[in-house]
């Protein structure tokens, strides 16, 4: 949820790495890479290669299946969440 909440703009891996550790979510780039690629393989995310600096990149961005699953997955989170508070007495 949380990657593919970042990614409604093109990202490559390692700013992607450094923008969630920088909001509070720990996570390696030996982690989010092969979720990257899971999530490509699913049809959640697409790729594309940047040859045009010194240092080729790889940028992801979310696809429409993307958007309509985080929606759902966010709207679960929610949802849990309230459930979560309530029982904790929030």
């Amino acid at each position: 949820m949380s990657v593919l909440s970042q990614l409604k703009e093109p990202m490559y891996g390692y700013s992607l790495v450094k923008k969630l550790q920088d909001s509070g979510i720990p996570i390696e780039a030996n982690t989010l890479y092969p979720l990257m690629r899971r999530l490509e393989s699913q049809g959640l995310l697409i790729s594309e290669w940047d040859t045009g600096e010194s240092k080729p990149r790889k940028y992801y961005r979310i696809t429409e299946n993307g958007i309509d699953v985080y929606e759902k997955i966010k709207k679960h989170w929610f949802d849990f969440s309230d459930s979560i508070n309530n029982l904790l007495g929030g």
